[in-house]
């Protein structure tokens, strides 16, 4: 059995490994290990069931060629920050050259005009992962199609994905496209874009992708209140108090009536007075400052987006 994938961003020189496990490029470490473990109950040779040569044969390469190799890589959360950056600048790429793209497979087209994008791609996602692996013979197709799905989420959430319909044959990214009458000129700079994605993101709870795109946004303008306020909120969703404090700090340097910092900078202030005074002597209080919420969201000050402000 081959196990050559051609679809999605495989095509594209990128081994897909969310595409392999069938979870979102946005999943966290718990989600990835549970999937993990739910495929090694399928396709490891101690508990594969199916009686047949074959069907074992292609159970093992599967799990020994695809599936480690993809776990080995996402398990590591410094190897899952490199991974999801590569795939925000991949779909910034293809947000500016939708007909770059091609896609194969109706699910994908679909989702392309899905108007909750998060939800619709998180429910494909599911409803594939159930039955990824149940014809073996057709797993690498199953991966492609996956594939496709993060390609056009990556796409959408890069917030430039218009009607322009995907060519059938993929173009070379290092080759400038025709000029196409139908794409709207840009209307904000690309620091704003940067920054309305980071919000949309930080409004989703995507916290990893939200700080790099507010990353990106700084290395272009290093004085941007609102983009020190936001990601300062990020990392006050990570429980980062003291991250959050500098970032604060700045946005309010820059421009005094900064109105996020305004309202969270005191907050921050007195938790890490709180801290600050009942730590003296003691590193319990340190430790607790650097363990994340495991919720995502800050345990003092969760509800910025949605939810009620204390």
């Amino acid at each position: 059995m081959s196990l050559k994938i051609d679809g999605g961003l495989f095509i594209y020189d990128f081994i897909d490994h969310h595409a392999i496990l069938c979870v979102p490029v946005n999943a966290e470490f718990p989600e990835i290990r549970k999937r993990y473990l739910q495929i090694a109950r399928r396709l490891h040779p101690d508990s594969y069931k199916v009686v047949g040569a074959l069907e074992k044969d292609i159970a093992n390469q599967l799990f020994a060629k695809l599936v480690n190799p993809a776990y080995k890589k996402l398990s590591v959360e410094a190897n899952r920050a490199e991974c999801l950056f590569i795939l925000s600048q991949m779909g910034k790429r293809f947000a500016q050259q939708p007909g770059a793209i091609r896609l194969k497979t109706e699910l994908a087209q679909q989702l392309i005009t899905a108007p909750n994008i998060s939800m619709s791609y998180q429910e494909a996602i599911a409803k594939i992962a159930e039955t990824q692996f149940s014809d073996l013979q057709q797993a690498s197709q199953i991966i492609a199609q996956i594939s496709e799905l993060n390609l056009v989420y990556l796409m959408r959430v890069a917030g430039a994905l218009t009607n322009q319909p995907p060519s059938s044959q993929p173009q070379n990214f290092s080759q400038k496209s025709p000029a196409t009458p139908t794409l709207p000129p840009p209307q904000d700079s690309p620091v704003e874009q940067y920054l309305r994605r980071a919000q949309n993101l930080l409004e989703t709870n995507q916290l990893s992708q939200s700080k790099v795109e507010l990353q990106d946004a700084l290395k272009l303008e290093p004085k941007n209140s609102r983009c020190h306020s936001l990601i300062a909120m990020v990392y006050l969703r990570q429980n980062q108090l003291k991250m959050a404090k500098i970032h604060f700090d700045n946005a309010l340097k820059i421009d005094p009536n900064e109105k996020i910092a305004l309202e969270w900078k005191p907050k921050v202030d007195q938790a890490l007075g709180i801290r600050n005074s009942g730590s003296q002597g003691s590193s319990a209080s340190k430790t607790e400052e650097k363990q994340p919420d495991k919720s995502g969201k800050s345990g003092l000050f969760g509800g910025l987006f949605g939810g009620k402000k204390k």
